[in-house]
């Protein structure tokens, strides 16, 4: 048993140590999982009871440990509500997490009751992705996570990302582990010689040819040149200070300075952070808005200029049009929807909106909001809101006069790909991401948030132009290449002529067909695990 809970503590430090922003040490997640697959071996080849659970907990201490190193920044973007909202809110990265990827190895398990080692693994494999598609999917998604994220610091690996997205390196993430245990297994048990020489050029194969196809991919891809004059500005105000002690009127001119010090004649967009408007505007009268009109004035001497800015805004409605819409007055005659939106402002009275519709759980949205939708009345009689933010079904794209189209992408987004693609698909042809990375401070969080944005630019070969409050901001090629970027915590500007790209990969016409054909796979693999456990009267867990 100690010797068990040793190699899930070594799976655990391996799979942190190989995660981002690590750069060389990417490689250790191609075995990270083996010494569990070894303690799960030497359960199920043991005469314990209970052996189920014993996989489980053995499962979840290595990917707690895991999770817990990784994100341990989430704690710090909640700690200003108070211990009582974060505590409760970090059990989502920190622990749901881990029950879920401990349920697959459960799931393993029982798989193994009624069938081969090798078809277990198969199991194995494919309810491991539906588990990760599951996390990008439901309330209390969190796919920071995903396997195929860890590739994020070696963008070289897996050029081929354009057909796959991050479920391809979720994939060779555990063919190689699941290849790797199989050697090691035919070395203990002393199999025949051509059985390991078998595994052993497997292994060898199915690490060296995706790479070697990526390597080739990365050396040979050109960009089309099509350029347009993009500068970022990063304003650098203390998030906290933003909506406390800091006028908004200031804000705007710290960012319209910023931008003019680096704008040209040619400049087509400038991109402000998440929340660079912190103050609630009415989205039915933001053109009369002071920080709108100031922001509209800077852009008078660029005749193409447009501006991709976040802002707080709200809608107001004769009756509870939507389910997160609140009571805006006490007699309920008036609701609202107030956004974490980015806006498109150009030189005419044109405005474009877009709500950011990935909510982090707890903290911007209220899980599972349909089904607790009674709550609501007693949340207003207590007179607080319901805990969620307003959004729209389907991604956006804004336009510049000149037709140029761009994915408005708000923080956390940044980790969905299908999202971004879809938005892509629309038109898009320049990704924006902006945020507002304060909050995680001086973490390992804002070098992830960067990293995970390379393997955007990957899916869809479009460039990425990321705007962080306190940085880090960047530009990102259409390799996944960091062309340049900003220091966090300074006051400052980067401006980058960047191409636009109209082509569209297979990943973005495709999407996630990976996680949705491992899903399905996974639904008819755990009923027939379901029923032949039952069949056998197998149901001691």
């Amino acid at each position: 048993m100690k010797k068990n809970i040793i190699l899930s503590i070594i799976s655990g430090l391996l799979l942190w140590i190989a995660w981002p922003p690590s750069n060389y040490t990417t490689f250790l997640l191609f075995f990270g999982m083996v010494p569990l697959l070894i303690a799960f071996e030497n359960v199920i080849q043991s005469d314990v009871q209970k052996k189920g659970r014993k996989i489980f907990w053995t499962a979840f201490l290595g990917f707690f440990i895991w999770n817990t190193l990784s994100v341990y920044w989430v704690y710090n973007s909640l700690k200003a509500d108070g211990e009582l909202v974060a505590i409760p809110i970090t059990l989502i990265p920190y622990s749901l997490g881990p029950i879920l990827m401990a349920l697959v190895c459960w799931l393993y398990y029982r798989a193994r009751l009624i069938t081969n080692r090798g078809l277990g693994l198969f199991t194995f494999a494919c309810i491991w992705i539906a588990y990760e598609y599951l996390n990008q999917c439901w309330d209390l998604k969190f796919p920071w996570m995903t396997l195929g994220n860890g590739f994020a610091m070696t963008q070289s690996w897996i050029q081929w990302y354009e057909f796959t997205g991050i479920y391809g390196g979720s994939v060779w993430i555990l063919a190689l582990n699941i290849l790797l245990f199989l050697t090691y297994l035919s070395i203990k048990e002393k199999q025949q010689k051509a059985t390991k020489a078998k595994l052993a050029i497997a292994s060898i194969l199915v690490l060296v040819l995706p790479m070697a196809l990526s390597i080739y991919q990365y050396a040979s891809y050109k960009e089309f040149v099509n350029p347009t004059n993009v500068v970022i500005a990063q304003p650098n105000i203390d998030p906290y200070a933003k909506v406390t002690s800091i006028p908004v009127a200031k804000q705007i001119e710290i960012l319209t300075k910023l931008s003019d010090s680096l704008g040209q004649h040619n400049t087509e967009f400038f991109i402000w952070p998440e929340s660079a408007m912190p103050n609630f505007i009415s989205e039915e009268t933001i053109r009369t808005d002071l920080s709108f009109l100031q922001a509209q004035r800077f852009l008078r001497k660029y005749k193409n200029g447009n501006i991709v800015t976040g802002v707080s805004t709200y809608k107001l409605y004769n009756t509870r049009a939507t389910e997160t819409a609140n009571k805006y007055n006490p007699e309920g005659t008036i609701f609202y929807d107030s956004f974490n939106s980015a806006m498109n402002i150009e030189n005419s009275a044109q405005v474009q909106f877009y709500h950011k519709s990935k909510l982090v759980p707890g903290a911007e949205a209220l899980p599972f909001g349909s089904t607790l939708s009674f709550l609501k009345p007693a949340f207003e009689h207590l007179g607080g809101a319901t805990g969620a933010y307003g959004i729209q079904d389907s991604p956006g794209v804004f336009y510049s006069q000149n037709g140029i189209g761009v994915v408005p992408v708000i923080c956390y987004e940044t980790v969905y790909g299908d999202w971004i693609a879809e938005g892509v698909h629309k038109g898009a042809q320049f990704i924006a991401i902006i945020t507002n990375d304060g909050w995680w401070e001086n973490t390992s969080g804002k070098d992830q948030h960067l990293d995970y944005a390379k393997l955007r630019a990957i899916e869809t070969r479009r460039w990425v132009c990321q705007s962080a409050n306190t940085g880090i901001s960047a530009f990102i090629n259409q390799r996944g290449d960091v062309v340049k970027k900003t220091n966090w915590w300074v006051k400052t500007a980067i401006k980058q002529d960047i191409n636009l790209n109209s082509d569209l990969t297979f990943y973005t016409l495709h999407g996630d067909y990976i996680a949705k054909a491992g899903s399905l796979i996974s639904v008819l693999l755990i009923g027939t695990i379901i029923t032949l456990n039952i069949r056998n009267r197998k149901i001691v867990i």
